[in-house]
């Protein structure tokens, strides 16, 4: 027989599954033809046998040898090789077909899949908007798994929203798709889902919160209850270690040991404008400071020498967890501080590897920090009532006036600008917020929208960096029927330029239910007064903490409709509102909000109590730190 006459035969027998037959022509036709139809036929057959490798082998060679379907036949020959484990053969194959994998989910897939299990992350992105697409449950849940932590990727933004069409009754998917939505200042979006939210959560639903990342969860929800689900889905550590850490042999010596670890510690960060001045200030007779840093080197290259004054520095950002908790305990550190939390950038899992005899959290995260092996959790009590205590893993640790530390020596003062420079009309009342716009929730806007009702002759200027939200909140206050000619937005300054502009604002309006934290203090360094109200949690109760550390708690309103009623009482009083003022200048060196010193001899009370317990044998327990007698001088060098 010609070929032609067995191809035929060999086509007969595989269409009627004669697989064992139609390989032995194939077999035969072999060595007399070897064009694209015949390896075709011979994969169809090899892979009907099972025979997946072989298979694969025919549709590569269908492939190589050209045609108008030849990337089709590479595309069966990769899914093969990968159905079979093997990688390799798949990868050879898949990466020239980049191009059609961003269009065909399938091949994203296979590449991406591969890839991910590698740890080769830098090409990820690619495959994102294919596998979004797919209809096919696996390709989008892999879709998943490939976003970053990284809330400007617009990649990951447009993923969800891709993802959560496809999926639109997945809680997780809506969780994470509203926390782009809440970046931007998405209000029309946020008001559709919240009634669905809120319905689910007076049902008693809340399985769909263990999957939100706790930072992005306390933006919007300022109940502690649910606070402490948001994050559980996370890695728990093992049930025992805490046990097994608290109970390791442990060298004490005459001075405590601290080692705080942080990815923030270049001067430019937030949290070193509050901490610098306490690191500096600590005991050296009594405490031994470690600061173990996993930094980003592209802050730390910008040091000015400043690092070097904060106390001995060891680098771990190169090591695994386990490797750094091993060097932790190389070091003999007794008290441990997570200075992140559930914040970007963090490494708390590394208080999963039982670190220290004692280990705490601190400044970084308003809350509890679920599946985070910790003892305690630095606070004060209001930002840590008694009624709260249920709703947290580790036991309190307060600080008798505030948790939050400020460097008063570093912090430059302000210095005159006009109102003009700043873009501000020189006779308007002038309500302002600083915060991040994230921090502007639905709830935060209404109220803002209803005092600016009351309040004819005043304008709202807010910190706004983001086109898409800067949009978004002016259209909130239009719908509203709010001239958008009073919402004045600016931008981020250089730090002494951004001190410098605070004060020309009259009163500044706190946010809810996640308060304003290093920007209250900032308001308040300049002297501008800020109303917030009464919080729920945590991260709405920090500015009620702050305001009575620097003696100005009538600040503090009762809830939502005192919060409206008291700026507008303020904006009709501007007489009060110069009163504060001068309260703020008189006391901005003799109260205890900006009082380093202090600060640092009541944290280090606190660690000497920690540390005693456990020198003890004993379990932590709720500590409240005694204050020192009230300052009559100033603390002003």
């Amino acid at each position: 027989m010609n070929a032609q006459a067995i191809f035929s035969t060999a086509s007969r027998h595989y269409q009627k599954g004669q697989y064992t037959d139609a390989l032995n022509q194939l077999n035969a036709l072999m060595e007399l033809n070897r064009d694209t139809k015949t390896y075709v036929l011979l994969a169809k057959v090899l892979a009907k046998l099972g025979f997946k490798a072989e298979a694969a082998r025919a549709y590569q060679l269908a492939g190589e040898a050209g045609g108008s379907r030849a990337e089709d036949y590479l595309t069966d020959a990769m899914k093969l090789y990968f159905a079979n484990g093997q990688e390799d053969e798949a990868l050879s194959i898949g990466l020239p077909l980049l191009d059609k994998a961003k269009t065909d989910p399938e091949i994203a897939f296979i590449i991406a899949s591969i890839f991910l299990k590698r740890g080769e992350k830098a090409i990820l992105g690619l495959f994102k908007a294919p596998l979004t697409l797919s209809t096919n449950r696996l390709h989008n849940a892999l879709a998943f798994k490939l976003l970053t932590a990284e809330i400007n990727d617009l990649q990951d933004r447009d993923a969800l929203t891709n993802l959560f069409r496809n999926n639109p009754k997945n809680g997780t998917l809506r969780s994470a798709y509203l926390v782009y939505a809440r970046e931007a200042n998405d209000y029309a979006e946020v008001e559709k889902h919240e009634r669905d939210i809120q319905k689910a959560l007076k049902a008693g639903q809340t399985d769909f919160l263990a999957a939100e990342a706790p930072y992005y969860h306390s933006t919007w929800c300022g109940d502690e209850r649910l606070n402490r689900i948001a994050g559980a889905q996370l890695q728990p550590y093992p049930r025992g270690l805490t046990d097994l850490r608290r109970s390791a042999p442990h060298s004490w010596g005459e001075r405590i040991r601290i080692g705080y670890v942080s990815a923030d510690f270049w001067e430019d960060h937030a949290t070193m404008k509050l901490l610098q001045a306490v690191l500096m200030a600590h005991d050296k007779a009594r405490f031994d400071v470690t600061l173990f840093c996993h930094t980003k080197s592209i802050h730390t290259s910008r040091d000015t020498g400043t690092r070097a004054k904060w106390g001995r520095i060891i680098e771990i950002g190169d090591l695994t967890d386990e490797q750094a908790a091993a060097v932790i305990r190389a070091e003999n550190i007794d008290i441990l501080v997570d200075l992140k939390g559930h914040t970007l950038e963090s490494r708390s899992t590394i208080f999963n590897q039982a670190a220290a005899p004692v280990q705490v959290g601190w400044l970084g995260f308003p809350g509890t920090t679920v599946n985070v092996d910790l003892d305690y959790i630095i606070g004060d009590p209001y930002v840590l009532p008694d009624a709260s205590k249920v709703h947290y893993l580790e036991k309190y640790c307060r600080l008798p006036e505030t948790y939050q530390p400020n460097d008063p020596y570093e912090r430059p003062r302000s210095q005159p600008v006009s109102r003009q420079q700043a873009g501000l009309p020189e006779d308007a009342f002038v309500f302002a917020s600083f915060n991040a716009n994230r921090k502007i929730s639905l709830q935060t806007i209404n109220l803002w929208i209803d005092i600016l009702r009351q309040t004819p002759d005043s304008l709202l200027w807010l910190l706004c960096d983001r086109a898409d939200a800067r949009a978004n909140i002016l259209a909130r206050f239009k719908g509203a029927g709010i001239d958008t000619k009073r919402i004045v937005t600016c931008g981020k300054l250089l730090y002494q330029d951004h001190i410098n502009r605070i004060p020309l604002a009259d009163i500044g309006l706190d946010t809810f239910p996640y308060n304003g934290h290093t920007t209250t203090s900032e308001q308040l360094w300049t002297g501008l007064p800020v109303l917030t109200l009464k919080g729920t949690n945590f991260a709405s109760r920090v500015s009620e903490s702050l305001l009575n550390a620097i003696g100005v708690p009538e600040l503090v309103t009762a809830g939502p409709e005192d919060y409206v009623r008291e700026a507008v009482a303020l904006y009709n009083n501007r007489d009060k509102v110069a009163a504060y003022r001068s309260t703020l200048e008189a006391n901005r060196f003799q109260m205890p909000l900006f009082d380093a010193e202090r600060f640092c001899l009541h944290l280090e009370k606190g660690y000497e109590m920690m540390a005693d317990r456990a020198r003890r044998g004993l379990s932590p327990d709720h500590i409240d730190v005694p204050a020192l007698p009230a300052r009559n001088a100033s603390f002003e060098r």
